[in-house]
C-alpha cells in the first residue's frame, strides 16, 4: 500500500469520526432539548393552575404566597393565553412595545400555534388555551451544537492549514538543500569527464565515440545547472518556444529506442514566443516525457503540441499509454507519488513547481482514458 493511499484512508477514517462525533452531538443535544420541552410544558401547566388559583383564593388564603412565588418564577417562557375567540387575555415575556403591539403579539401568536399544542384549560362554562414558544434557553441550547461544530471545524481548519504551511516550508528547505548538495556532488566529476573527453580527442581515439561521450558530459553539466538553480530566481528570457522544445525532443528520441515515435506539432511556426528560463524548462518537458516513455512501456507515440490558446502558449504532452483514472489526475503531482516499482515520485512534482513558481504558468492533467493514454497541458503566457 503506497504512502498516497495510507493517506487518503487515514483522512477518511478522521472524516468519519468527525460525523460520528457530530452526529452523536447533534443527536444528544437534541434528546436534551425535547426533556427540556416536556420539563417547561409541566411548568407552564402549574403556572396557568397556579394564575387560576389566584383568582379563587380569599386574601387571606395562607397559600398566596406560593401561588406568586409560582407564577412569578415564570421570566423566560413566552406566554400567550386566548379564549374560545382567539381574543389575548393575558401574555408574559414578550417584548411588546406600544408601536404595533396588536400587530406583534398576533404574529407572536401564529408562530406559537405552529410551533407547539395549546394546554387547554377547562373552565366549566368555556375553555381558555394557553400558548408558549420555547425558552431563550432552549433555543440556544438547539443552536449550540451547531456553533461547537462550527468551532472545532474552523479550528482543524486553522491547524490544517497552518500545519501545512510549515510542512511546505521544511520541505522547499530540504528540496533545495538537496538540489544545491547535488548540483555540488556533480560538479567535480563532470569537470573531470570533460578533461579525459579532450584527452581521447588529442590521442586521435574513435572520433564519434568521444563525440558522444562529449554529448553526455555536457548533458551532466545541463543538470549541474538545472540542480543549481533551484531555491534561486532563475534568470528569465523571452525566446521562441519551438526550438527548446526540438532539442530536448532530439536528445531524448536518441536514446529512447527505436519502438518510441516522437514528434512536435506546431502549425504555427512563427511568433510563439514566451518567457522561460530555458535550462529549468526543458527538465519540465524532459519529465513529461519520461513519465510518458514509462507510461508506453518503451513502445508506442508521443506527440508535443505547440499552439496558441487565449493569450497562452499551450504544450500539449500525448502518449498512447495505460491511461489514469480521473481520480489521479491531482494526486499524479505530489510529491512521492509513483506507479513504478523504483523511483521517488519526484518528477511531475517538481515540473509542477518549475511551471506555476518560476514560469507564472499552470501544469495539469488535460485528459487520460485507460488503455489509450495521457495528455499533459502546459499553459505559458504568450509575449
Amino acid at each position: 500500500m503506497s504512502y498516497h493511499t495510507r493517506k487518503k484512508i487515514w483522512k477518511l477514517f478522521l472524516l468519519l469520526g468527525a460525523v460520528v462525533i457530530g452526529s452523536f452531538t447533534l443527536l444528544y443535544t437534541y434528546r436534551l432539548t425535547d426533556q427540556l420541552k416536556e420539563e417547561e410544558r409541566k411548568k407552564l401547566e402549574l403556572w396557568h393552575e397556579a394564575t387560576m388559583q389566584l383568582s379563587k383564593v380569599d386574601a387571606s388564603d395562607s397559600s398566596i404566597p406560593l401561588i406568586f412565588k409560582v407564577i412569578s418564577q415564570n421570566t423566560t417562557i413566552p406566554v400567550v393565553i386566548v379564549d374560545e375567540n382567539g381574543s389575548v387575555i393575558l401574555h408574559r415575556n414578550l417584548n411588546v412595545h406600544q408601536r404595533d403591539s396588536a400587530e406583534y403579539l398576533m404574529e407572536t401568536l401564529n408562530k406559537m400555534k405552529a410551533s407547539t399544542e395549546p394546554i387547554v384549560v377547562d373552565l366549566g362554562n368555556e375553555n381558555q388555551y394557553l400558548y408558549y414558544q420555547d425558552s431563550l434557553l432552549i433555543r440556544a441550547l438547539s443552536w449550540f451544537p451547531i456553533v461547537q461544530l462550527l468551532v472545532v471545524a474552523l479550528f482543524i481548519l486553522v491547524a490544517y492549514l497552518g500545519f501545512s504551511s510549515a510542512r511546505k516550508a521544511e520541505q522547499d528547505q530540504v528540496w533545495v538543500g538537496m538540489s544545491k548538495e547535488t548540483a555540488h556532488q556533480l560538479g567535480t566529476p563532470t569537470s573531470s569527464l570533460l578533461g579525459w573527453v579532450d584527452v581521447l580527442k588529442m590521442r586521435d581515439e574513435d572520433s564519434e565515440i568521444a563525440n558522444e561521450l562529449e554529448k553526455d558530459v555536457q548533458r551532466l553539466q545541463v543538470i549541474t545547472d538545472r540542480f543549481s538553480k533551484i531555491g534561486s530566481k532563475p534568470e528569465m528570457k523571452n525566446q521562441e518556444i519551438l526550438p527548446v522544445v526540438n532539442d530536448i525532443v532530439s536528445y531524448l528520441h536518441r536514446r529512447s529506442g527505436s519502438d518510441v515515435e516522437m514528434k512536435v506539432d506546431c502549425p504555427d511556426q512563427e511568433g510563439l514566443s514566451v518567457e522561460i528560463n530555458a535550462v529549468l524548462f526543458q527538465w519540465v518537458l524532459e519529465n513529461l516525457c519520461k513519465n510518458a516513455i514509462d507510461a508506453i512501456k518503451g513502445k508506442g507515440n508521443i506527440t508535443l503540441t505547440i499552439k496558441r490558446k487565449n493569450g497562452h502558449v499551450a504544450i500539449d504532452v500525448k502518449d498512447t499509454g495505460k491511461g489514469m483514472h480521473r481520480n489521479e489526475f491531482k494526486s499524479v503531482f505530489q510529491p512521492g507519488y509513483t506507479t513504478k516499482m523504483r523511483g521517488w515520485g519526484l518528477g511531475l512534482s517538481l515540473a509542477k513547481r518549475i511551471v506555476e513558481g518560476y514560469h507564472n504558468g499552470k501544469l495539469f492533467v488535460k485528459e487520460s482514458e485507460l488503455g489509450k493514454g495521457t495528455t499533459f497541458r502546459i499553459l505559458l503566457p504568450a509575449k
